[in-house]
């Protein structure tokens, strides 16, 4: 359950970045006998960098993990 405060921008590079750990979750469930690596689409990870820079967050990513930790604990 969240325990922190977020602001709408600080919730939104949260959301985009769980969206993009569900991404790279389902290109690496692929079948272990694949010989085609995982692929992450190039919009998941702009996404979750818009929404870091838009919060004030690129390039303190300490900051942000300890506000995922506390919103979304279960990460």
């Amino acid at each position: 359950m969240p325990t922190a405060v977020l602001t709408d921008r600080e919730r939104a590079a949260v959301q985009a970045y769980l969206r993009l750990l569900g991404t790279v979750r389902a290109a690496f469930d692929g079948p272990p006998e694949s010989r085609r690596p995982p692929v992450v689409p190039p919009a998941a990870l702009a996404e979750a960098e818009q929404a870091l820079a838009a919060a004030g967050l690129s390039g303190n990513e300490e900051e942000f993990f300890e506000l995922l930790r506390s919103w979304c604990p279960e990460v």
